[in-house]
């Protein structure tokens, strides 16, 4: 089997991995990234790999494209198009043998919820431009998924952390806060929950749109205290949200407030999380060093 990851960063990555270890210990793994000196990293690391930033056609991939049997784009939408289908769509018309797709969008295309459970029933967010060009990027993969007759996947993930990307890191390099905005709460998922979920979607062929986030949102300064606790080390003073300096994209986060359900995708697969909240998660990172 062939696994073509538009988009070979750090989800994609773990999923790469889950793939070797759940479905096919031999299956080639083909993946893009922006720049050709990243693809020529890849490359030297034992992965077949291609230059692609999303803003003209990749050169020298439609052959490996072509030839694929799975695909999971994750390169987040233009202005006006899901770069993929802008760029290769003809090409991925000529994937005569693919099986399966699957898309990873973000939980961000809700609407505010004021701190209340939703799911994938829920309200999307009109507002914003950022949930605009996602929600048009997933109808625009749900309508090639129609005319191809193939099933889709369609993940949308939650706030992504894992080894290297942690508050256990932020508190290493000095960067973490303990912002407090009360009533505040955020989900978010472990990358190798993520890689472990789409790998076994791909072994069923899930076809539906799903959440993948942890068991318990939880407001962002709790994981600054628990990964300060872990490291036996005092935690940052803690700031009022009002006071705290934040860039205007930082403090339009602040400003959606939900719990997100990920009870579909459990059932789905018939499965529960490998770090269902942060606690397990941190607790592994910290331990693993």
């Amino acid at each position: 089997m062939g696994v073509f990851f538009f988009g070979m960063g750090y989800s994609s990555q773990a999923t790469a991995n889950a793939i070797k270890q759940l479905v096919d210990a031999q299956a080639q793994i083909i993946g893009t990234t922006r720049s050709r000196s990243r693809a020529e990293e890849l490359i030297r690391a034992g992965m077949r790999a291609h230059a692609f930033d999303g803003r003209a056609p990749g050169l020298m991939l439609a052959s490996d494209l072509t030839k694929t049997t799975f695909l999971v784009a994750s390169i987040p939408p233009g202005s006006a198009a899901d770069p993929v289908l802008a760029h290769h769509r003809a090409d991925l018309d000529k994937a005569a043998d693919l099986e399966w797709m699957c898309y990873f969008s973000t939980v961000g295309v809700y609407a505010n919820a004021d701190g209340g459970w939703i799911d994938e029933t829920a309200p999307c967010d009109s507002d914003t431009e950022r949930a605009r060009q996602r929600l048009a990027a997933e109808e625009q993969w749900r309508a090639y998924a129609r005319q191809r007759n193939l099933p889709l996947a369609i993940f949308r993930l939650a706030g992504i952390y894992g080894p290297g990307r942690s508050s256990i890191n932020k508190l290493i390099e000095g960067t973490a806060h303990r912002i407090n905005k009360p009533g505040q709460v955020f989900n978010r998922v472990h990358v190798e929950d993520i890689g472990r979920i789409t790998a076994l979607a791909m072994r069923a062929g899930l076809n539906g749109t799903f959440n993948l986030t942890d068991d318990e949102p939880a407001p962002p300064q709790d994981l600054v205290t628990y990964a300060a606790k872990l490291m036996d080390i005092e935690p940052p003073k803690e700031v009022p949200f009002k006071d705290a300096d934040l860039s205007e994209m930082a403090r339009s986060f602040y400003a959606d407030n939900k719990r997100v359900s990920n009870a579909a995708i459990k059932k789905e697969l018939g499965i529960e999380l490998l770090y269902p909240s942060y606690r397990e998660g941190l607790k592994a990172i910290f331990e693993a060093g």
